[in-house]
């Protein structure tokens, strides 16, 4: 089926993208993977290339196009590459949005120029051991104290946390007040009082740094408060429709390849004297997905259409990201058992695809939090 959200601009950005992620990543990757961490290079040659920063004003080095289409096709650029260690999909379409619309002229100074160059990675501190999709039940605290800022707590599961210069941290500012006495503060790296904990060992996405992040008596300056003072709960719930968009745009990327690779095999791949694909039983179940993943696209495209017009809900938000996530894992799931003994085999890219997949349904918040989400828009 033709889909119609991309235009001309869009598309030869799809080439700058893939002749980046040709020259620049893929032939790095698995390096990366044993490592558990890309080159930091990496990041300023994105930031050289013109892939980071793509919605942030000009005066600041970003591109400038208010438009997350640009995001959508590097982020299904990455997923086709097979490149699931940059975390330029979190810098780009989850941290973008708190400094281009919360901060202050000051901070946009101090920080966008950086943010675009690569030469300051970003990350979103939200998650802690006892706290994950349950942002109300965080407990990491900053006290004011002076001109200053004090941040006591821990945070656990933070996408590019290890590499990050700059992390916008979610906390408790007046823990009487719930939901309503939460703060969004940046901290950057080196501050007294900020460390990091072991690079978390994951199933998946192994050359993307995951970490612990540590907060004791970390004080920052007051001018570090991004937004309003105990709204940072609204600014999140503003932001999370954009972020799980992004998750469902990669999780139908990555559905697609999973399914074109195991048409490829399917053809070629031959048992009792004909291609595998000619059994009726597999020729049905990749009829099946083929029909799935072509009703999640076409729905993806229209929440990327609604977002640019300013209209995406954020129950819409939810359907997209845990019905293209689930969805992503069964097209996964089913692909290594057409793969047969070689599906389970990593050079094999359906086995990667199938482990680095499987958190899609977790982070961002679980598929159990979206059904949530949508239910109480029904009125239940």
């Amino acid at each position: 089926m033709e889909q119609h959200l991309y235009e001309r601009d869009h598309e030869d950005f799809r080439e700058l993208c893939r002749e980046f992620l040709t020259r620049e990543a893929v032939p790095h990757h698995e390096r990366w993977e044993a490592d558990g961490i890309v080159d930091r290079e990496v990041w300023r040659r994105a930031g050289a290339a013109g892939l980071l920063g793509m919605d942030v004003d000009t005066q600041y080095g970003g591109g400038g196009q208010r438009d997350f289409r640009f995001n959508a096709v590097l982020d299904e650029e990455i997923v086709g590459a097979g490149c699931t260690g940059l975390g330029f999909g979190l810098h780009n379409d989850v941290v973008a949005p708190y400094l281009t619309e919360l901060t202050t002229d000051e901070q946009r100074k101090r920080w966008l120029p950086g943010f675009c160059s690569g030469d300051l990675v970003t990350a979103i501190a939200m998650s802690e051991p006892g706290a994950g999709s349950d942002l109300a039940g965080i407990r990491t605290g900053a006290v004011r104290d002076g001109d200053s800022w004090v941040l006591d707590g821990q945070k656990t599961f933070i996408t590019n946390g290890e590499m990050a210069d700059l992390v916008v941290v979610v906390v408790r500012t007046a823990p009487e007040r719930g939901a309503h006495g939460v703060s969004l503060i940046a901290v950057e790296s080196g501050t007294p009082g900020f460390t990091r904990g072991r690079r978390l060992a994951k199933v998946g996405l192994r050359a993307n740094d995951t970490a612990e992040l540590f907060f004791d008596g970390c004080r920052v300056p007051a001018e570090n408060l991004i937004g309003t003072e105990n709204h940072g709960f609204y600014h999140l719930m503003a932001n999370l429709p954009r972020e799980r968009l992004s998750i469902a745009v990669s999780a139908v990327a990555a559905a697609e390849r999973l399914l074109a690779v195991t048409l490829d095999y399917a053809r070629s791949r031959e048992a009792f004297g004909r291609p595998i694909g000619a059994f009726q039983h597999n020729r049905f179940l990749l009829a099946e997905l083929d029909t799935e993943v072509t009703i999640a696209r076409t729905f993806v495209n229209h929440c990327v259409a609604e977002y640019g017009a300013g209209r995406l809900s954020v129950t819409d938000a939810a359907k997209a990201k845990w019905w293209t996530t689930e969805l992503q894992n069964r097209v996964a799931d089913r692909c290594v058992q057409l793969h047969g003994g070689y599906g389970y085999m990593l050079e094999y890219p359906v086995a990667k695809a199938w482990l680095d997949g499987r958190v899609q349904t977790i982070y961002g918040g679980t598929t159990e939090i979206m059904k949530e989400i949508i239910g109480r828009g029904l009125g239940l």
